[in-house]
Parts: structure tokens; sequence; C-alpha cells
């Protein structure tokens, strides 16, 4: 049946007319404008915020490193890399990288460990939870300087809680504050009452966040506590407790508090009467505030961030290979021939589809 000519012309007329865009009013046009750049504007004061207190100093940073820089001269001549040939050379350097080291394995590893343990008897549904909440973030809340104070009583060599309590079980007194490994570990202990429970109210919102019926799953299918936890648990808040571990990381190679605070009895404070637990902020510290170098300060201060950004990194694909339950990611080649089928089998779906619609219509 073939159309009459004032219909195709109409027909034609009113394509034409279609395939023009309607013109759209400023009110549309600033709708659209708000629509696409409000998010921006809402998360910009973050940027700049962190641009003025967060990328600057780092900037400058650097470039107070690549010149001779007295604490009350000012700025001196352009070294380049002088500085940083000065503090890699230097032994006190060195040894403060290995005490920090030492530290943040001290802390780190039973930080987090206890806090999972913590974290994971909360989230079992004890009496009055909020109390229990409360009690454990309890340290956190208490300065550092005061945590540093108490506990550097409490490892008093002379008459110090650590020593009296070893005394009654007949071991002699200890020298926390001037053997290399004991005072580690008096600081580590610091550290640990300060964070874990901070660190445990973290992943304690994320293992509330996981199904319960997966649990119930795997308590009909005969798994004991240990695999639901091992199972279950540690593999769905993945997420979170790489979170938690590398801002650990970050916090525990940036110590600075309480090795300053440990022994007052030191000359300056700068880790210990032969910087047996002298940190490397600690070193920096000193450079600049005892020795006025605040180039090679600031070469330390660069030289700690990278060790932070590589252990960081380290943590973070060491964290991701914790299994997460979904099925293995297949690997490129299988992801390519999969797409191959898949284009095959959507353009035989459409083939298909386009011959039932030519035979329907020829009938």
């Amino acid at each position: 049946m073939t159309l009459t000519a004032p219909r195709a012309e109409q027909q034609r007329a009113a394509s034409a007319t279609s395939d023009v865009p309607p013109k759209r009013s400023w009110r549309h046009r600033l709708s659209r404008f708000d629509q696409n750049a409000s998010p921006y504007f809402y998360i910009s004061p973050f940027f700049l915020l962190f641009g003025l207190v967060g990328l600057f100093p780092l900037l400058y940073t650097v470039w107070v490193a690549v010149h001779e820089w007295d604490l009350l001269k000012g700025e001196g001549d352009f070294v380049g890399f002088g500085n940083f040939v000065e503090i890699l050379g230097d032994a006190m350097f060195w040894n403060s990288i290995g005490n920090t080291l030492s530290i943040f394995l001290l802390s780190a590893i039973p930080q987090l460990a206890v806090a999972l343990v913590i974290a994971y008897l909360l989230d079992r549904g004890l009496r009055a939870p909020t109390f229990w909440r409360m009690s454990v973030l309890i340290p956190f809340v208490v300065t550092p300087v005061a945590v540093a104070i108490i506990f550097s009583s409490i490892f008093n060599e002379a008459d110090g809680l650590a020593n009296n309590l070893l005394n009654l079980i007949g071991i002699a007194d200890q020298e926390w504050k001037h053997n290399t490994a004991l005072s580690h570990i008096a600081i580590a202990v610091m550290v640990n009452f300060r964070w874990t429970g901070y660190n445990a109210l973290i992943l304690l919102a994320a293992m509330q966040a996981v199904p319960r019926d997966l649990y119930e799953s795997a308590a009909l299918d005969g798994a004991g506590a240990a695999r639901r936890f091992f199972s279950i648990t540690i593999p769905t808040i993945r997420p979170t407790l790489i979170f938690v571990i590398i801002t650990a990381t970050i916090g525990g190679l940036q110590i600075f508090a309480e090795p300053r605070l440990f022994d007052v009895s030191t000359a300056g404070g700068i880790g210990g009467s032969d910087r047996q637990f002298q940190t490397t902020v600690l070193f920096l510290w000193e450079l600049a505030f005892f020795r006025r170098n605040l180039g090679e300060a600031s070469a330390v201060a660069i030289l700690l961030f990278l060790l932070i950004v590589g252990i960081g990194v380290i943590n973070f694909l060491i964290s991701r290979r914790i299994s997460t339950g979904d099925a293995p990611k297949r690997n490129r080649a299988a992801r390519r021939r999969a797409r191959t089928v898949d284009t095959a089998a959507a353009s035989a779906a459409a083939g298909t589809t386009l011959a039932t619609t030519t035979e329907e219509n020829a009938r």
C-alpha cells in the first residue's frame, strides 16, 4: 500500500522538524550546569585545604632539602642532593631507622592482632555493649603525653611497677631505659595501649556490616567459631583491614611523643643516653632544633616519607592476598576469550532475532 503525496509530505516535514533539537531555555542550561558542577564545588574545600596545609608544606620541604638552611640564618646555598648524601652516610640516621622499624614491628603486629580479637568479641553480642566499647576507647582519649609519663613511671628502673611485678616472681630488675630491646618493648607497649582500642572499634564497625545469614549458613554446615572467623569475617572486612594496616604503618613509622618522653632524664630527650631508642622523627627533631640544620632535617623528612610509602605499598600488596571468598579472578587471556565468546553469542542471538522478525513480517 502506497502513501498519498500529501501524507508523505507531512511525514517528511515532521521527520525534518524532529531532527532539529529544541531550543533550551537559560533555566534549563543553568540547571544542567548546576547538576554537573555542584559535586566539584562540594569537594573543592577539601582539596583547597589539602593544598594549603598538605601539598605546599611537602613541596616546600623538598625546596629546603636541596639547600643549606640554618634555623636562624635562613636559606643558604643550593646543594642539590648534598644533604641526602650526608644523611645517608650518617650512622645515626641508620640507627634511627633500625630503632623505628623495631618499635614499629613490636607495636603494629600485636596491636592489630589484639584489635581483631577484641572487635570479634564485641561483635558476639556481649551484655552492655556500649560500656565495653567506651572502655576500649578510653586509652585513645588520654593524651599521648600523659600516657608517656605514666608508662615512663611504670618502667622506671629504680622503683617502677614493672620491675616490682618481676621481683614477685623472682626476676631481677631490668634496665628498661638502657637496654635497647627492652626499651623498644616498653615503648611498643605504650603505643599498643593507646591505639588498640581505636583500631578495634573501626574493625568492629566493619564486622557488624557482615550479613548474619552467612554465619548461620556456616554454622548449619558445621563450621566452628574459628573457621567462621577466618573464612567469613576476615575476607569480608578486607577493605577495612587494609585501611587499618596502612594507618597503623603510617603512625608507627612517625612515632615521636612516646620515645621523646620515655626517658626525660637524658639531655635533650633525643632517644636515650646511647640513642638506643631514638626514632627517625626524633633524629629529625634533633637536626632541626639542636643542630639548627633544616636542610638535612628536611632531607630526613623526605627519606622517611619514601620509607613510609614503600612499606605502605608492601603492606597493601600483602593484604590484597587475603581471600574475599569470591571466585578467583581470571587472567587477561581468559577474560579475552570470555569476551569473544560473549560477543559471538550476542551476535548469534541478534541474527536469530532478526531472522525471526523478518519471517514474521513476511507472513
